[in-house]
């Protein structure tokens, strides 16, 4: 399995890093920065996701020209690349003290992965085939350390971080894409009760009207955890 880095844009070489380039400042507007342009396409993502990104509408949210934005970014695909290695920032888990527990460390990154999708929803959105940036490579650097240190195998390491990522985007889009109202949901479960004797299982565990959200990625990451845990003799 490999990564799509490739974006949008056709034919056009992966990069592995939304590193800052030297940049001109331009007379008369010396408070436009690349900081302030990612910042302000977080905002106007966050209001009206990634359809509704413009340079035109974001040089107007920013009181700039158009032209002046080109001083700092190259165009709307990097703006994108940008904004999503921004949100995606991970300051790392809390201090273990009583020991280093791999598990709680792994389950900490992906939850704060999941949590600051689910803030900015687009990301979800953009990140299956965007330019890897620093923020994003961090933590897969730190996840495969992690899980390396704790005992999974080279062999095993890339199936090991795939599952784990295919786990984190998959909880997340379904988490932001599915929203039926109480009602919706209830009238369902009442249908599946009048069909139970065809779907008596997810009938009886109430599947429909189940939403602890939080609650159920966390155990189906223990799920997967339990399947990486090194397995004593």
């Amino acid at each position: 399995m490999s990564a799509k880095p490739s974006g949008a844009r056709k034919n056009r070489s992966p990069r592995t890093s939304a590193q800052p380039q030297p940049a001109q400042e331009p007379r008369g507007e010396p408070s436009l920065s690349r900081e302030r342009i990612v910042a302000t396409a977080v905002e106007l993502l966050d209001a009206a996701g990634v359809d509704g990104l413009t340079m035109r509408g974001l040089a107007d949210r920013l009181g700039s020209g158009v032209m002046s934005l080109y001083w700092h970014v190259d165009n709307k695909e990097d703006v994108f690349d940008l904004a999503l290695d921004a949100v995606l920032d991970y300051g790392g888990p809390p201090e273990i003290v009583e020991s280093r527990d791999w598990r709680a460390e792994v389950a900490h990154m992906l939850e704060d992965w999941r949590a600051n999708m689910l803030r900015h929803p687009w990301s979800a959105s953009l990140l299956p085939r965007r330019a890897l940036g620093p923020n994003i490579l961090g933590r897969l650097e730190l996840l495969s350390r992690t899980l390396s240190k704790a005992g999974v195998t080279d062999a095993d390491l890339n199936a090991a971080i795939w599952s784990l990522w295919n786990y984190v985007m998959g909880a997340t889009i379904t988490r932001a894409s599915f929203g039926p109202s109480d009602d919706d949901r209830a009238a369902a479960q009442q249908r599946l009760t009048r069909l139970g004797e065809r779907y008596p299982t997810i009938e009886r565990s109430r599947l429909l009207l189940d939403d602890d959200w939080d609650g159920t990625f966390r155990k189906g990451l223990d799920f997967l955890l339990d399947g990486l845990a090194p397995q004593r003799s």
